[in-house]
């Protein structure tokens, strides 16, 4: 049986983690190349590094940080902000991220997806998706909409069309963060993971949400996600990677011990 992945986030804005509550109030919580070299020797599968005001602020990733980043840990990273262009997603990759993540961008211009799984591999490209939930209409049907621009633009694209076109057009993973639940340390919404991983056959990592343990089981058991991020619940130090880790293999959830 595949292990379940835990992935600690770093929203960077500025050069330095942040943290805010459904995409607002952001506060300056740390260094990144620091935390993430934490999160890397406390046992963590993955880290993703989100720049997340680039798209918005219509500039290019932050670089150097990526770099150094990379430079500090030995584990998948995939970085994600401002990656407009496969020139973009090569540069990212060449300062030592192993996967590139695209979300504005691939909404206003989904041949970045496919164009980039065909120059690096579909493992290379995972689909950022930030969902908010809203009455349904015919546009939207499933009631989860797509909203970009780091949760400013809506733009009347049904999330589950969204997510399966992305696979149709190469994606080799979706990151699917509840707007709603960001940060609010309640639960992931269970009913949207579950809605996307039951409808693609790519790896779903849930994302908005966590705020104990349990809430990492309910997605990965009840989302049937394959991966979960986590932010809040490590950054204020509230739980420890390997307290996650433990918690969730005592509940029957397969999971890559600390080495």
């Amino acid at each position: 049986m595949l292990t379940r992945r835990i992935i600690p986030c770093l929203d960077v804005r500025d050069g330095r983690t942040t943290k805010g509550i459904k995409f607002e109030n952001n506060v300056d919580i740390g260094d990144p190349v620091e935390m993430a070299k934490i999160y890397y020797e406390a046992g963590a599968d993955e880290i993703v590094f989100y720049d997340i005001t680039a798209s918005h602020e219509k500039r290019g990733l932050m670089i150097d940080v990526v770099r150094k980043v990379a430079e500090t840990i030995f584990i998948p990273f995939s970085v994600g902000g401002g990656i407009r262009t496969v020139a973009d997603m090569r540069d990212t990759l060449l300062a030592g991220a192993e996967k590139i993540s695209v979300n504005s961008s691939a909404v206003q211009n989904p041949a970045i997806i496919s164009e980039g799984a065909e120059k690096f591999g579909s493992q290379c490209v995972v689909l950022g998706m930030d969902v908010k939930r809203v009455k349904k209409r015919k546009e939207i049907p499933s009631g989860f909409e797509i909203v970009i621009n780091g949760g400013r633009t809506y733009m009347g694209i049904d999330a589950l069309w969204w997510a399966q076109e992305a696979e149709r057009l190469g994606a080799g993973e979706i990151c699917l963060n509840s707007i709603d639940a960001d940060g609010v340390r309640q639960g992931y919404d269970i009913e949207l993971t579950r809605l996307i991983s039951e409808n693609v056959t790519i790896p779903v990592i849930a994302s908005g949400g966590a705020g104990e343990p349990v809430h990492l089981y309910d997605a990965l058991a009840d989302g049937k996600a394959d991966a979960a991020l986590i932010a809040s619940m490590v950054h204020y130090g509230t739980y420890t990677i390997g307290g996650i880790k433990e918690y969730l293999a005592g509940r029957g959830v397969p999971m890559r011990m600390k080495w």
